[in-house]
C-alpha cells in the first residue's frame, strides 16, 4: 500500500496513488516542447525586443491560466521594524527583524521578516530573499530570535508539537542557511516563514493571504485561474524585496531570489514576474519548477495535482491526465526570467525531481538567451557530478540527497559574485 510521506520542500505519493513511478529514462516518452520563440499569431520571435514586448507577456498570461494562477491587485504594504541586532553572530552581522503588513487588510497577521546584513562591507551588499520552511528561528542558532506561533507541518524531529513550533525547533534548518559563508563573501540574508504568508495545507488559504485578500473570505470559490498557494508565496517574495529597502547595509537593487523544493517553483514564478530580481535560483525544484512538464520521470502532473492541488490555479489539474496538451512547458518558465541570471541545481540522489529534466528545462531556454547575445547552456547533454556549467543560465548536479548544501550556497555565490563584484 502506498501512502503519502511529508518531508520539509519534498512531496512524495499520495496516497492511494496506484501508478508506478517511472525511474527508467527509456520509458520517458518523446513529447515535442511547446514553441519558445513563436507567438500567439503564428509569427517567429527574432529579437530580443519582440520577445520582452510581444512574446514574453503571451507566455507570462499562460502561466497565470494555466498553472500558477493569476495574482490579484493588491493594497499597499507597510514595513515596521521589530529590532536591530548590531552584533549578531559574534559581530559578524547586523541582524534586522521586521513585519510587512497591509494597514487596510488587518485580519492578515502579515510576514515576520529577518534580515542578516555583514558589519564589515564599505557600501550596501546584494541580498538573497527566500522563504524557509520552519521560521526565522529554525534558520538561525541564535537563541533571541523569536519563536514563530504560527501552524506548521508536525514533526517532532523538528520541534513541532500540535502544529506549533516549540524551543526544540531552534536552529533546525540552518544547515539549509550558512549564514556565516554568505556573509563572509559579502552578502546579505533576508527570509521568512513560507507559512506566515499561507499555511502549506488544502485549507490554508482560508487563514492565509488569498482569503485575507478576497472579498469573501474563506467563503471564496475560487475560478479556475485564480491564484494558489504558490503565487501567494511568490507575491511574498516580492514585498520582501520591497522590505529590503528600509535595512540599512542592503543594496535591495542587486536581488537573488532562492528557494528549495517548493519553494523553488515559488522562486522560479516569482522571479518570473518580478524583474526586480537579477538572479533566479531553482534548487531541486522538480515537478512544477524547473524540471521538463512532459517529461514521465520521477514526480509527475497526476501526482502533484492529487498531491498538492493547492499549490496551484484550478485549470492545472486538468492537464493531470494529459501534460501534453499544457500550452507551456518549463523551459519557457526558466526563458521569462531571461536575460537576467538563471540558476539551477539537481541532486545525483534525487531522482523524484528529475535531474535531467531540470538541465534540459535550462537547456532549451537558450534561444531566449541568444537574442539577448548571451550564451545558454551548450550541451543538450547534462554534466557529471559536481561539475557546474554556464554563465547566463548555470546548473549543477551534486552528489546528495534533496537538501540545500554548502556547495549549492556556493554555486549561488558564485553567480552573485559574477554580476555584482
Amino acid at each position: 500500500m502506498r501512502f503519502a510521506i511529508f518531508f520539509f520542500g519534498m512531496t512524495m505519493l499520495a496516497a492511494g496513488q496506484s501508478r508506478r513511478v517511472n525511474y527508467d529514462e527509456g520509458r520517458v516518452g518523446d513529447h515535442p516542447l511547446p514553441e519558445l520563440l513563436k507567438a500567439g499569431d503564428g509569427s517567429t520571435i527574432t529579437t530580443k525586443e519582440q520577445w520582452m514586448n510581444v512574446r514574453r507577456p503571451e507566455v507570462l498570461q499562460l502561466y497565470r491560466d494555466h498553472v500558477y494562477g493569476n495574482t490579484p491587485e493588491t493594497p499597499a504594504i507597510a514595513v515596521e521594524v521589530l529590532a536591530t541586532k548590531t552584533d549578531a553572530l559574534g559581530g559578524l552581522a547586523t541582524r534586522t527583524l521586521l513585519r510587512i503588513h497591509i494597514p487596510s487588510v488587518p485580519k492578515w497577521q502579515g510576514i515576520e521578516m529577518m534580515v542578516y546584513a555583514p558589519n564589515r562591507a564599505s557600501a550596501p551588499v546584494p541580498v538573497f530573499v527566500g522563504l524557509s520552511f520552519q521560521g526565522n528561528h529554525a534558520v538561525t542558532t541564535e537563541t533571541d530570535v523569536p519563536i514563530s506561533t504560527r501552524w506548521m507541518r508536525p514533526s517532532k524531529d523538528r520541534g513541532v508539537v500540535d502544529n506549533r513550533a516549540t524551543e526544540d525547533a531552534r536552529g533546525k534548518e540552518s544547515s539549509r542557511w550558512p549564514l556565516e559563508m554568505i556573509l563572509k563573501r559579502g552578502c546579505a540574508v533576508a527570509t521568512a516563514y513560507y507559512g506566515d504568508i499561507e499555511p502549506d495545507h488544502a485549507d490554508g488559504w482560508k487563514t492565509g493571504l488569498r482569503a485575507a485578500l478576497s472579498a469573501d473570505g474563506a467563503d471564496t470559490k475560487w475560478k479556475e485561474n485564480d491564484w494558489g498557494a504558490i503565487g501567494a508565496w511568490a507575491w511574498g517574495l516580492s514585498r520582501m524585496l520591497d522590505a529590503c529597502k528600509e535595512v540599512k547595509g542592503v543594496d535591495a537593487s542587486r536581488a537573488a531570489v532562492i528557494g528549495h523544493s517548493r519553494l523553488g517553483k515559488t522562486s522560479l514564478w516569482a522571479g518570473a514576474q518580478d524583474e526586480r530580481f537579477g538572479i533566479v535560483i531553482s534548487n531541486n525544484s522538480g515537478e512544477g519548477g524547473a524540471a521538463l512538464t512532459r517529461r514521465d520521470f520521477g514526480e509527475t502532473t497526476k501526482i502533484i495535482t492529487t498531491s498538492f492541488p493547492h499549490w496551484f490555479c484550478g485549470k492545472y489539474s486538468s492537464y493531470s491526465e494529459n501534460a501534453p496538451a499544457l500550452p507551456v512547458d518549463q523551459h519557457m518558465l526558466i526563458a521569462l526570467a531571461a536575460p537576467r541570471v538563471m540558476c539551477i541545481g539537481s541532486a545525483e540522489k534525487d531522482e523524484w525531481a528529475d535531474p535531467k529534466g531540470e538541465y534540459l528545462s535550462g537547456y532549451h531556454a537558450g534561444p531566449v538567451y541568444q537574442l539577448f547575445g548571451l550564451k545558454g547552456l551548450e550541451s543538450a547533454t547534462p554534466p557529471g557530478l559536481n561539475t557546474p556549467v554556464g554563465e547566463a543560465v548555470r546548473y549543477h548536479y551534486r552528489t546528495g540527497i534533496h537538501d540545500v548544501t554548502d556547495y549549492d550556497w556556493e554555486r549561488y555565490l558564485d553567480a552573485a559574485n559574477a554580476i555584482w563584484k
